[in-house]
């Protein structure tokens, strides 16, 4: 479970690819914290820590795999040395909730339309998957490349957001544009709301 707020911008350092990929991402996180089998939300998608360590020069790392399942379902097939990844490690009992309850368990991948600034954040549009377009709505929640966002407006397959300045600055939306494609998490509550009308 995770909240969606990104405590730390990590990169690939290296990928290894044997059916499965294993992705070596730095971190600024005290790896010597990071137990086995602890889970971290590597730009929205929950992985498992396999293996950390700590350079000579200081640089903590920490190494997951994934699947040929997740591969195709998310944009970690894309991941190359020195891509920037938004990072999150799971909610601890007493922990601050200051995003909203997130899963880690990407429903699809959205693509950026077009960004532009507006005061001192940016707008950004974003075109959603058609089969998670109806749990997407004004003023609910949603999770992209990890971040808990407030969905500004809907209109068909198009969705807009608002990304404040510090948001900006410690996430890797600062390099998205247009064309890029990231990871989306609908909100949970929204999918078992429908899920019970589908029902009725």
């Amino acid at each position: 479970m995770f909240t969606g707020i990104v405590t730390d911008l990590g990169r690939v350092r290296s990928v290894e690819a044997r059916g499965d990929a294993r992705f070596t991402l730095a971190t600024a996180y005290a790896v010597e914290e990071i137990a086995l089998g602890a889970s971290i939300a590597c730009n929205g998608c929950c992985l498992t820590v396999t293996e950390t360590g700590r350079d000579a020069d200081g640089t903590g790392w920490f190494a997951v795999d994934a699947s040929a399942e997740t591969l195709s379902k998310t944009t970690l097939g894309a991941w190359g040395e020195g891509t920037p990844v938004n990072l999150e490690r799971a909610l601890r009992l007493g922990d601050e909730l200051g995003g909203h309850f997130v899963l880690g368990h990407v429903d699809g991948v959205a693509e950026v339309l077009d960004r532009a600034a507006e005061g001192d954040s940016w707008r950004f549009g974003f075109r959603a998957p058609a089969d998670l377009r109806r749990f997407i709505a004004p003023k609910g929640s949603i999770v992209l490349d990890g971040v808990s966002l407030t969905v500004n407006e809907v209109d068909g397959e198009r969705f807009g957001v608002n990304i404040i300045p510090h948001t900006y600055e410690v996430t890797a939306f600062r390099a998205l544009g247009a064309g890029d494609r990231v990871n989306l998490e609908v909100d949970a509550l929204a999918r078992y709301v429908a899920r019970l009308l589908d029902r009725e």
